[in-house]
C-alpha cells in the first residue's frame, strides 16, 4: 500500500475538491508514492506526534488540521511549523491534512457532534453552492443507452435519494466532414444527418475528470460534442455546519449541562438564557461566529460552536443561545472517526491513534 491509496479512500469520505478555499489540504509533506509502514492519526501534527509517529513505525500522518497554512518562506527550525516539516521530511514522514473537507462532509465533523449530542433529523446548515454540474451531449440515438450507463457508472444523475437520473431528447443532429476527418457514421466531404439523443446528466463536481474519460471513451463519434455548466443550486448533502433535533425538549441550563458532559468541555461560555426550551440545536465544529445568522435563519434554539468573540455573543439578539464549547473540545471526536474509517478500508493494516493531546488551550 502506498500513500496515494490511503488518500484516495480518505477522499471518497470528503473529496478535496469541497475544502474551503482559504484552507491548504491535501498532502502537505511526502511522496505519494511511497509504501506505508504505519498510519497515525492526530488532530494536529506537533513534533511529539512526530515523534510518537517513529515509535510506532509509522511514515504516514492524518491529520484533521493542515500543520502547513501559510507559505513557508524559511525552513530553518526557529517556529513549531518548520520543525515539525524538517523532522518529517529528515525521517521520511508523510503528513496528509483533511480539514475543511471533512468539516463540508455530509458524515464528517459536524455529523460527528450531531451524533455525540443524540441529534435527530440532520441537515446541512450551509450548504455549498458551485458543486454541481451538468453534462449536456448528443450522441446516436442507438448508442445512447450504453452511453447513459457509463456515464450513471461514472457518478453522474445521482441527485440525493436517487441515481440513474438524466433527461433526454431525441431529434436530428448533422454534419460535414472535412478531408482531414474519419467519421464514424457518413463520409466526410457529404453533409450527414443522425437520428441523435441530447443526454442531460448533473454530477458533483469532484467527478469531472471521471464523468468525461467516462463520457469520451462510450461515444462512437471521432470529435465529442458536449458541454458542461455550473449549476447555482446548493448542494444538500455538502456544507458547513449542521442542524438537528433533542429527541425530547430541555430548559437552556440542563441542555447546556448536557452538551458540557457530551464534549468533555471543561466549560461552556455562551450568551444570554432565554426562557424557551431548547429542540432545535445547530452545531459548528471550530471557529463558528459566520453561523450564526445561518442558525437563527433555520430557527435553531442553541448554536454549538467555538472561538466566539466578546461581540458575536450580541448577535444573539434574544433570538438563539449560542454556546462556544472550545475550539479542540468540538472537534476532538474526530481522530476517532477517521481511524474507524480508515480501519473498516483498510482491513489488513494497523491504524493508530495518537495519544498526544494536542489541545494548546489550558485551564484552571
Amino acid at each position: 500500500m502506498i500513500v496515494q491509496d490511503v488518500i484516495n479512500h480518505l477522499q471518497e469520505l470528503a473529496p478535496l475538491a469541497y475544502a474551503e478555499d482559504f484552507d491548504n489540504v491535501g498532502l502537505l509533506v511526502g511522496d505519494r508514492d511511497q509504501s506505508v509502514s504505519g498510519i497515525l492519526v492526530t488532530l494536529d501534527t506537533l513534533e511529539s506526534v512526530i515523534d510518537e509517529a517513529l515509535d510506532n513505525n509509522c511514515n504516514l500522518v492524518v491529520s484533521f488540521h493542515p500543520i502547513i497554512f501559510k507559505g513557508l518562506k524559511k525552513l530553518n527550525g526557529n517556529t513549531y511549523v518548520e520543525r515539525v516539516v524538517i523532522k518529517a521530511i529528515q525521517n521520511n514522514i508523510a503528513i496528509f491534512s483533511i480539514h475543511t473537507a471533512l468539516d463540508n462532509a455530509i458524515e464528517g465533523v459536524n455529523s460527528i457532534i450531531c451524533d455525540h449530542l443524540g441529534l435527530k433529523n440532520k441537515q446541512i446548515l450551509i450548504p455549498q453552492s458551485g458543486t454541481i454540474k451538468k453534462l449536456q451531449t448528443h450522441v446516436p440515438k442507438d448508442n445512447a443507452e450504453t452511453l447513459r450507463r457509463s456515464l450513471f457508472n461514472a457518478g453522474a444523475g445521482s441527485i440525493g435519494n436517487y441515481e440513474s437520473c438524466s433527461f433526454n431528447v431525441d431529434g436530428e443532429g448533422t454534419y460535414l466532414g472535412n478531408e482531414d476527418s474519419n467519421p464514424v457514421i457518413g463520409q466526410k466531404g457529404h453533409l450527414h444527418t443522425e437520428n441523435e439523443t441530447a443526454i442531460s446528466v448533473t454530477f458533483k463536481k469532484h467527478l469531472e475528470s471521471k464523468v468525461l474519460k467516462a463520457l469520451f471513451k462510450s461515444h462512437p463519434y471521432e470529435e465529442v460534442a458536449y458541454e458542461i455548466t455550473t449549476l447555482e443550486n446548493n448542494n444538500q448533502h455538502i456544507g458547513m455546519g449542521m442542524i438537528g433535533e433533542l429527541d425530547e425538549p430541555m430548559d437552556a441550563t440542563s441542555c447546556l449541562d448536557y452538551i458540557k458532559t457530551k464534549m468533555n468541555a471543561s466549560c461552556v461560555r455562551h450568551s444570554k438564557l432565554l426562557e424557551k426550551p431548547i429542540k432545535r440545536i445547530a452545531v459548528l465544529g471550530g471557529s463558528g461566529s459566520f453561523a450564526i445568522s445561518a442558525a437563527k435563519k433555520a430557527n435553531a434554539d442553541l448554536l454549538v460552536t467555538a472561538d466566539l468573540k466578546y461581540h458575536d455573543f450580541f448577535s444573539a439578539e434574544n433570538q438563539i443561545i449560542l454556546a462556544d464549547i472550545g475550539h479542540y473540545e468540538s472537534e476532538q471526536f474526530t481522530k476517532s472517526f477517521l481511524v474507524d474509517y480508515l480501519s473498516k478500508k483498510i482491513t489488513n493494516f494497523a491504524i493508530i491513534l495518537s495519544k498526544t493531546n494536542t489541545n494548546p488551550v489550558k485551564y484552571l
